[in-house]
């Protein structure tokens, strides 16, 4: 007798001795499928047909129109009625059963690390038949002890071995839980979950398959679980984009099953699998929310996932968090802290209404006040969503159109940050250096704090202990310091030892960090004419340490990461705060020599791209060579000789060896900050070109202090073409960038004007005449008073001065 494979009769196949079963009965098999029939039903010609087989053949004959007759006998048919052939169907149930039953035998002998390859994968083979024919089937396998056998050749050195064995037991432990429990026991999942990570792809197919199967018992769900990594491998798996679609559609559906069980809920959304926990937490029951939002509280969750959550569940926590007992609260609290803290999420919450509860949970005292631990939380997420940059001014908190700039709000802000704990106060503080950050709401705050005059308690902070709470309150009071530099002045002279803490923090050794930025910028924000600051800073030793600071960072010894440049800035600012008393005190004076301020300035002007740098540095060169001409070594001038008398031609001025052309005595950088002598003035002339009109103006004013009265204003010409600064200073003028710029630049050109040479090579420039022509009809009255005097220079204008004072005489 021939055998049947697969179900399928095959005439060609015979059967080793070591693998034969009892032979099949050619009356068992279906004439149209050549298989063996599970329902044999007889039509009216005697012949016995598979149920399923024969109904599609009259199906066919109907939808075709053919003539209905037997497909073996080819007899006409008068009906289609089918008659089941029970005595058949028994005697194939019992030939299947003892078939299955010697192919069992036959696997349960082959089975075993003695047996070859081919044996092992033959034995499989007829275990997986039988397990696809019934669930009666399934259950002998497990009866007779073969899963075990099966689970064990998962370690089995042969690739094919593997990936058989767990093709097998898929097909064992479909729609069978006391199957998959077995299959599951001892280590067995734990070794499938590794071929998910390590196999070859026809084993990841078979493995996640087979864990779908297991996954579908819920009390497997969580073992799978439980299994170190299962969860985070399927994760990958579902969203890959390398793997094939089987693969990734198992993995899908494997993680819908485990999300029956609330702890692997929790595992995916620690591995970013979110959308489990907020259907939870969105529809689950109240304790189930409760839990859920608890637990995403404790999750450091990616900037993406907080924007997912903040959409889908954004408004059900800040529900929660308004009408919620207090466990629901303190769960809600913690959830939104974690979502708050990346400015995108956090602005969707602001559109969800967190605003005013947060605001009542702080302001709120007495019995209905929450614990401070969890003010502490409302207060970290407030701060958060402050950093967010929304415009808090618009933004209503309550019925009464109040905002969280309005002063009445501030003011509590205020009270509280005076009478909590540094973790609130931190927080609060930070709350408003992002108000103070915005420019459409820092007035706000500064109106506020003025008339609460909470800025002598503000400024306490920068002698916290906590390193959090001084920082903040130094970049509060850094913001603020261009609104309220006389308070902040009147405050550090009410108590030295504040200012002296500032530089505490300024002159620190261990980088560079944002505290020192802000601290820096705050005190060079004092009124720079304040002469008590600026000799206190003087006996802390502030401008040494300061100017050995902006030396080793121009130099490139100390190296900064983004507070570099603002901290530099503040260092220069703050140094340039000596230029501004040099009239008031010879000891100051001193302190400038020592310093060798007009070398450190002009170093300074090259610090291209820094325009703070260079505007400051230039107005500083420009108030220290005021100072030159009263602080240069006047020579007496020597006794015309016999040549000047008598070749009076000769007697035009000349400059003594060793003497300064502009100042007419001995200068230096570092005695009389001269600008010749300091090598300055060809480096502000190349300010002259900046597309900054601040730093043009600066270096115009520093500039021009070596045409003013009382210097060789015809050598300070002279100084400016050897520098090739005349043209820099006629194209400023004919530019007209600004009113500002205009002033400066007819009154020095005016003065270059003055020398006659000049002055007629320039009067040929149409561009230069129509600029002084411009400035004289809508200048102020002093600009045109200047620009009629330089048209005149260049014969625009008459001079009429000569023929007034001849008309005088007569």
């Amino acid at each position: 007798m021939a055998e049947v494979q697969d179900g399928h009769y095959d005439s060609t196949s015979q059967c080793t001795d070591s693998l034969r079963v009892e032979p099949i009965y050619e009356s068992f098999l279906c004439p149209l499928t050549k298989q063996v029939m599970r329902d044999p039903v007889s039509i009216d010609s005697g012949v016995t047909f598979e149920r399923d087989a024969i109904l599609k053949y009259f199906n066919q004959c109907l939808s075709s129109g053919w003539r209905l007759v037997c497909p073996v006998t080819k007899m006409e048919l008068s009906n289609t009625e089918l008659n089941p052939s029970i005595a058949l169907r028994n005697t194939i149930d019992e030939w299947m059963n003892r078939n299955e039953a010697a192919k069992l035998d036959v696997a349960r002998k082959s089975l075993t690390s003695d047996s070859t390859e081919s044996d092992i994968l033959q034995a499989l083979q007829y275990v997986d038949e039988i397990c696809q024919r019934s669930r009666s089937s399934r259950q002998v396998v497990r009866r007779d002890g073969l899963i075990i056998m099966i689970a064990d050749l998962l370690k089995n050195s042969s690739t094919k071995v593997r990936q058989t064995a767990l093709e097998t037991l898929s097909s064992i432990a479909k729609d069978d839980n006391d199957n998959k429990v077995e299959i599951a026991a001892g280590d067995n999942i734990r070794t499938i979950v590794k071929f998910l990570n390590h196999g070859q792809t026809q084993e990841k197919e078979q493995a996640v398959s087979l864990l779908f199967e297991l996954s579908e018992n819920k009390a497997l769900s969580e073992r799978i679980g439980s299994v170190s990594g299962a969860i985070l491998i399927l994760v990958g798996l579902s969203s890959s984009k390398v793997e094939n679609f089987l693969i990734v559609d198992r993995a899908e559906k494997t993680l819908e099953n485990l999300e029956s069980c609330e702890k692997n809920v929790r595992q995916m959304a620690e591995n970013g699998r979110l959308q489990p926990l907020l259907r939870l937490l969105l529809e689950g029951s109240p304790d189930m929310q409760l839990s859920m939002a608890a637990y995403l509280g404790e999750l450091v969750l990616s900037n993406d996932i907080k924007v997912l959550v903040a959409q889908k569940a954004g408004s059900t926590l800040v529900n929660i968090m308004k009408k919620g007992n207090r466990e629901a609260r303190e769960a809600a609290l913690k959830a939104l802290n974690q979502i708050s803290s990346y400015d995108a999420s956090a602005k969707i919450l602001i559109e969800a209404g967190i605003l005013p509860p947060l605001i009542t949970d702080l302001f709120t005292v007495g019995s209905n006040q929450l614990p401070m631990r969890l003010k502490e939380v409302s207060a970290t997420i407030l701060a958060n969503v402050v950093a967010s940059g929304a415009r808090f001014e618009s933004i209503p908190l309550d019925h009464n159109r109040q905002t969280l700039v309005s002063e009445d709000i501030v003011h509590n802000l205020l009270h509280l940050i005076s009478n909590t704990g540094p973790a609130i106060e931190c927080k609060l503080l930070q709350v408003l250096v992002g108000l103070t950050d915005s420019s459409t709401s820092v007035q706000n705050i500064v109106d506020a704090i003025k008339s609460s005059g909470a800025i002598v308690s503000l400024i306490q902070f920068v002698e916290a202990p906590q390193r959090e709470v001084r920082m903040n309150s130094i970049k509060l009071l850094n913001n603020i310091s261009p609104y309220m530099g006389q308070e902040l002045a009147d405050a550090f002279r009410g108590n030295f030892s504040q200012l002296s803490s500032l530089v505490k923090v300024i002159v620190d050794n261990n980088g560079i960090s944002e505290e020192q930025a802000a601290a820096a910028g705050l005190v060079a924000d004092l009124p720079m004419r304040d002469s008590v600051l600026t000799r206190r800073l003087l006996q802390d030793g502030a401008f040494s340490t300061i100017i050995k600071k902006v030396t080793r960072i121009r130099q490139g010894e100390i190296r900064g990461g983004r507070f570099v440049n603002p901290f530099l800035e503040g260092l220069v600012r703050i140094v340039f705060r000596i230029t501004f008393v040099l009239d008031d005190d010879p000891d100051i004076i001193a302190v400038a020599r020592d310093y060798n301020l007009t070398s450190l300035f002009t170093d300074l002007l090259q610090m291209n791209g820094l325009d703070i740098v260079q505007i400051v540095s230039a107005t500083a060169l420009e108030k220290l060579s005021q100072q030159s001409k009263h602080l240069t070594k006047i020579l007496p001038a020597p006794s015309p000789g016999l040549c000047f008398s008598i070749f009076p031609c000769l007697s035009q001025k000349t400059v003594a060896t060793g003497v300064c052309r502009v100042h007419c005595g001995i200068c230096s950088a570092r005695e009389s900050f001269c600008l010749l002598e300091g090598k300055a003035v060809e480096k502000l002339v190349a300010c002259l070109d900046n597309n900054n009109e601040k730093v043009v103006e600066a270096a115009l004013a520093a500039l021009s202090t070596l045409l003013e009265d009382g210097v060789d204003i015809d050598q300070g010409v002279m100084v400016l073409c050897d520098a090739e600064g005349i043209n820099p200073i006629l194209e400023v003028l004919c530019e007209n960038r600004n009113e500002a710029l205009r002033q400066r630049a007819v009154w020095a050109v005016e003065r270059i004007l003055r020398m006659d040479e000049i002055a007629y090579e320039i009067s040929g420039n149409q561009n230069v005449g129509t600029a002084l022509v411009e400035a004289f009809r809508h200048g102020d009255y002093r600009t045109r008073q200047v620009a009629e005097r330089a048209l005149k220079h260049v014969d625009k204008l008459p001079n009429f001065s000569g023929i007034f004072s001849k008309m005088g005489a007569q």
